[in-house]
């Protein structure tokens, strides 16, 4: 296969050219101008970017437990029509991920049924009760790519340490869902002043930022690389700044919707806009935004979450938290981020950085790499539908939104599994 005369943008080899790729039994084997097309089947990429398969580090794929909100196989469908070429499947499932045979039962679903590559993620306590530590050594001889207790935080912080310990010891990064659940109570968007107009319990941004400050003291403490997922407030993302100006290793992802939407947007009681962290003030939107350009934040990842339409069609209270993301991460990211960061600095996030953090041979098109490609249409205008959405779930902020920025096909290990109808 051949894709010719696309923008090839590469973060990782600072290549933003147009160039033609060249792909031979799912290996990158030359990335040139004007390569001949004779024998090869033939892309025409004029005017569209031409990127490394994304990576998301944040994704729930329900499966084991829950499949009728997803599995491997819709979630994969899903990641495939948003350009994602690697996910990061969290380990909040029933049963938990916190051992080494259901680590093997998703790996062994994902080959039979998935269509791009999925990275299991383990827990960092069984059964996500903060009580006692999960295998992780065992876990990580079964292919996590890293550990978490996604959706809690794990509130003994000598337990947490020892996780962090273990985790340095077998080179896995932690990503830490930060969120004091105790400051959280009963809150259901974002504490102020909108929050008491439309009649909300508020949560404090404070709830996320004392878990970040004190998960960047115990990462130091013990050695370990700490990632934090979906930071939503502008303390937390002073917080990360100062710690890696001191040289510490932490990074940070922002999901879509947090640099998308403000609590304002809230205007009625649809579920589809509750999620956790919930969206912030206009302010802490800023920060994020800041974040990002100044390469605080050096991921951009989704934390899709599926949930069945009977399930956020109820009392907004009662309804669970999160929207799916998959499918909309990149006109998002063109639409919004495009007057603020380069297409260079935008494609790093999705690739070439959570590459590197997650210790991965992937993120490039290098020579010799695996054929893992996004070629898009950073100029097609379209409206969201969610009935056109490859995921099960439809739970999305986004429906009818104009947005700019569409996938046109996502190759995998040199084979085309997604193309734009």
């Amino acid at each position: 296969m051949i894709i010719k005369n696309g923008r090839v943008i590469d973060p990782k080899n600072n290549m933003d050219e147009i160039m033609d790729v060249l792909i031979e039994n799912g290996k990158i084997v030359a990335v040139e101008k004007n390569l001949p097309c004779t024998g090869h089947e033939t892309i025409d990429a004029t005017g569209c970017w031409v990127t490394p398969g994304f990576i998301d580090m944040h994704v729930h794929l329900r499966d084991p437990g829950a499949r009728h909100k997803e599995t491997i196989a819709s979630g994969t469908k899903s990641a495939a029509a948003g350009g994602f070429t690697t996910i990061c499947a969290m380990p909040n499932t029933s049963p938990t991920v916190d051992n080494e045979i259901v680590v093997e039962y998703i790996n062994s679903k994902a080959a039979k049924e998935g269509i791009v590559n999925v990275l299991p993620i383990g827990s960092i306590t069984k059964g996500l009760h903060g009580e006692e530590l999960s295998a992780i050594g065992e876990m990580k001889e079964a292919g996590v790519c890293a550990i978490s207790d996604d959706g809690k935080t794990v509130d003994n912080p000598s337990l947490y340490r020892t996780a962090m310990k273990y985790a340095a010891q077998f080179n896995l990064p932690i990503l830490a869902h930060c969120e004091d659940l105790r400051l959280v109570g009963k809150g259901q968007i974002h504490y102020g002043e909108h929050a008491e107009t439309m009649g909300f319990r508020g949560i404090y941004p404070e709830a996320e930022e004392i878990i970040i400050a004190r998960d960047i003291i115990l990462a130091r403490l013990a050695g370990a690389q700490l990632h934090i997922c979906h930071v939503s407030t502008a303390e937390g993302v002073e917080l990360i700044r100062q710690a890696r100006k001191n040289g510490q290793a932490v990074t940070a992802e922002v999901c879509p919707h947090h640099f998308t939407l403000i609590d304002e947007d809230i205007t009625t009681y649809d579920a589809n806009f509750k999620m956790s962290p919930p969206l912030r003030s206009k302010p802490h939107r800023d920060a994020l935004l800041q974040g990002l350009k100044d390469g605080t934040i050096t991921v951009i990842a989704t934390d899709h979450a599926p949930h069945h339409e009977d399930e956020k069609n109820q009392e907004f209270e009662n309804a669970p938290n999160g929207i799916v993301g998959l499918e909309t991460a990149l006109p998002l990211c063109i639409s919004e981020l495009s007057g603020l960061m380069s297409p260079m600095q935008i494609i790093a996030t999705l690739t070439a950085n959570p590459a590197e953090i997650l210790g991965l041979n992937k993120g490039s098109l290098s020579i010799g790499a695996t054929a893992d490609i996004a070629i898009i249409n950073p100029t097609q205008k379209h409206t969201v539908d969610k009935n056109k959405f490859a995921s099960l779930s439809k739970n999305t902020p986004f429906h009818g939104r104009q947005v700019t920025g569409q996938v046109q096909h996502t190759i995998v290990s040199g084979k085309i599994v997604y193309s734009a109808k």
